[in-house]
């Protein structure tokens, strides 16, 4: 792999109000030296657009922090902020994201996971135009739900995922092949990310512990999936953060095949905590920390706001990362227990709603 300095860089973060993408540039900030961070993100309301609004208003202390609103479906947008800004390193984390929304919204998926991610694709091929500044890596978020049904366990990036169960997951493998092809054609180096149940404080509220959260606090009953017996590889925001930057800062080789061809400078990694935890005991740790930060009373009963449904279209039993090709490539493993992350989550919460 190749070492990429991300000091003095300018480095393009979409998505970068949602919940991934807002937190990579407050740490990019934070471990970077002389870094200019371009994001740009269509606010669009899929949930509560204050949510997203707060985000940004933690970014915008930064002076050289430039957002633009706008989505990346839209190509004159793209090629002007290619040619305005110059990335070097691009991330991108905007998508439509959620299996069951794709399930009654398709057009969403379509317009920003496959038109939006061929945008950007375009724009990292014409930066290698001549006068132009090179974009030195492309780094994308894939999904865990590519591994749809899958039965081995645990998961592998050398499993084969040509079996998608929702449409958000064939979007997510369609973009992993797409870039595999740019890397191909045209010696793009491009690293995707197969991320694994992302929580942690101002995280999605379509996300199950936050609407759990919510419908708990109104007094409605939640609804537990499979009867309680799913999985999750819950994988705490900051991990996924220290993957992600640390994961920009090697790209994989340039190299020349025996054809004289590129051969793709192309990686693919999980980032998952590793350790799936069934979602009875989720819920449990949940209630616990729900009631320890007061947001819930002591005398809440959990077990009168609970119902055991059968599984939902699209969803999976178990989700369960392989992370050896991270820890031998860059050293570093998920490792924030369920608990310290939901504390983390419920506090904020708190302060945040109450």
């Amino acid at each position: 792999m190749s070492c990429v300095d991300l000091h003095k860089k300018t480095i393009l973060v979409t998505g970068a109000a949602g919940f991934i993408g807002s937190n990579l540039v407050k740490r990019l900030y934070d471990d970077v030296q002389d870094v200019t961070v371009v994001g740009i993100d269509n606010m669009n309301d899929y949930y509560d657009v204050r949510l997203k609004e707060a985000r940004l208003t933690e970014l915008s202390v930064h002076p050289s922090f430039v957002f633009i609103k706008g989505s990346i479906a839209d190509k004159g947008l793209v090629e002007n902020l290619f040619k305005q800004y110059q990335p070097q390193v691009v991330v991108n984390l905007a998508a439509q994201a959620g299996v069951r929304y794709s399930i009654i919204n398709p057009d969403a998926y379509i317009e920003s996971n496959l038109i939006g991610f061929y945008n950007i694709l375009e724009a990292c091929r014409h930066s290698y135009n001549e006068g132009n500044t090179p974009v030195e890596h492309l780094v994308y978020a894939s999904s865990s739900s590519v591994y749809g049904s899958n039965k081995k366990i645990p998961y592998s990036t050398d499993d084969k995922v040509d079996n998608p169960i929702s449409l958000y997951a064939a979007t997510k493998k369609s973009n992993e092949l797409m870039a595999h092809a740019y890397a191909k054609l045209y010696n793009i180096p491009s690293t995707g990310l197969r991320f694994f149940t992302v929580y942690g404080p101002a995280g999605r509220p379509d996300m199950a512990y936050f609407g759990f959260t919510d419908k708990l606090r109104a007094g409605k009953t939640i609804q537990i999936f499979n009867y309680g017996n799913c999985k999750r590889d819950f994988t705490y925001i900051d991990d996924i953060v220290t993957g992600v930057e640390k994961v920009m800062g090697k790209a994989p080789d340039k190299a020349t095949g025996e054809d004289g061809l590129p051969v793709p400078p192309y990686a693919l990694y999980n980032i998952g905590n590793n350790n799936p935890e069934n979602l009875l005991d989720f819920v449990q740790i949940l209630s616990e920390e729900l009631v320890r930060a007061g947001v819930l009373s002591e005398d809440y009963d959990f077990d009168a706001h609970k119902e055991l449904v059968p599984m939902q279209p699209g969803d999976v039993p178990v989700t369960y990362a392989d992370t050896s090709a991270l820890e031998h490539d860059f050293g570093f493993k998920p490792s924030t227990d369920l608990r310290t992350g939901l504390r983390k989550f419920t506090e904020w919460y708190r302060d945040f709603y109450m």
